[in-house]
């Protein structure tokens, strides 16, 4: 009996091969007609998250980590630009929101919290999509930044955001171990333990996955697109995006300066871009709706959520192209 081998790579060739034009028509279909992902609201983010957390948890296997974590520099360096050299980001465009543009401190907290979550689980398949050797490597990142997140964002958001808002560090926590750490390590676990279970459903999570990206990306614009087009959601647009580029630009030059005498820098500069650039925005989007009462709060992930992705499949789409035109 030949068993079939099915690998997180393998996962990532089926429906989430979809996912950077599902993003997009997102995107298009909240603006143009709010209604039909407004029926998606706040409460589901948290289960919706969960879920994700769950499909890389299943689709996780020792084997793919083994060769990563012969890289432990690499590891180490991306570890800072997703939770020093981000959360710093963060911190001057929410000062720049308060200090230069006037706006109120609830939107600043919002940049400030979107700084100060885990890497996004998107950066593993852009990875996939430009580098595909680089993507275990950006798992390990990834699920390294995801599992301590738990203890580092509260740390984090108290640090940044506590002297401006109240925060609820304790709370971040519990919250971050029921939809983060609990959905991956029963993942892993049923991957390990009950592997027939896992091939049972496996093949499931891919298009549930990409409907339920759909929905994250898509109803935080619906819900919030009065706010969005006022004129301070033009300007935290505006913060969002020069936020998102200085990560993926210090990500980039971070490792080509560290790293330049290495053979594969260039995949290695683009893999560390994603992971310092694209974080899961949905982590701070429900942690906000959940610890923090004003909603304006809630904006500023809420934009990053479709901001990161579009901006990270651009970068996917520049750099293949790019490749194909060296060979």
């Amino acid at each position: 009996m030949i068993q079939e081998d099915v690998s997180f790579m393998t996962i990532l060739k089926g429906a989430n091969s979809y996912l950077p034009q599902v993003v997009l028509a997102s995107t298009i279909l909240a603006l143009i007609y709010p209604p039909s992902f407004t029926w998606f609201t706040n409460r589901y983010y948290a289960p919706a998250l969960g879920f994700l957390m769950f499909a890389v948890g299943v689709n996780s296997s020792e084997k793919d980590f083994l060769e990563a974590f012969s890289r432990p520099a690499a590891i180490f360096v991306g570890y800072i630009g997703q939770f020093v050299v981000k959360p710093l980001l963060g911190y001057i465009f929410g000062i720049i929101s308060m200090n230069i543009l006037g706006l109120p401190t609830s939107l600043a907290a919002g940049i400030m919290l979107t700084s100060c979550v885990s890497g996004a689980q998107l950066s593993n398949y852009a990875t996939f999509l430009t580098d595909p050797a680089m993507a275990p490597l950006s798992i390990v990142m990834t699920s390294l930044s995801t599992a301590t997140a738990v203890f580092v964002t509260p740390f984090l958001s108290l640090l940044l955001i506590g002297k401006k808002l109240p925060v609820d560090a304790k709370g971040m926590v519990s919250n971050i171990l029921q939809i983060v750490v609990t959905p991956i390590a029963t993942g892993l676990f049923l991957n390990r333990f009950f592997p027939k279970i896992c091939n049972a459903i496996r093949p499931l999570l891919p298009p549930l996955s990409v409907f339920v990206t759909a929905c994250c990306v898509g109803a935080p614009l619906a819900i919030n697109v009065g706010a969005v087009m006022s004129p301070s959601g033009i300007s935290v647009l505006l913060l969002v995006i020069a936020f998102h580029l200085s990560a993926f630009i210090s990500g980039f030059a971070l490792t080509g300066l560290i790293f330049r005498d290495l053979p594969d820098v260039k995949p290695l500069q683009r893999t560390l871009s994603y992971e310092t650039g694209m974080q899961s925005s949905l982590l701070a989007l429900a942690l906000a709706n959940r610890f923090f009462q004003d909603p304006l709060v809630s904006i500023p992930p809420a934009i990053s959520t479709v901001i990161m992705s579009l901006m990270g499949f651009s970068l996917v789409m520049v750099w293949t192209r790019r490749k194909e035109t060296a060979v």
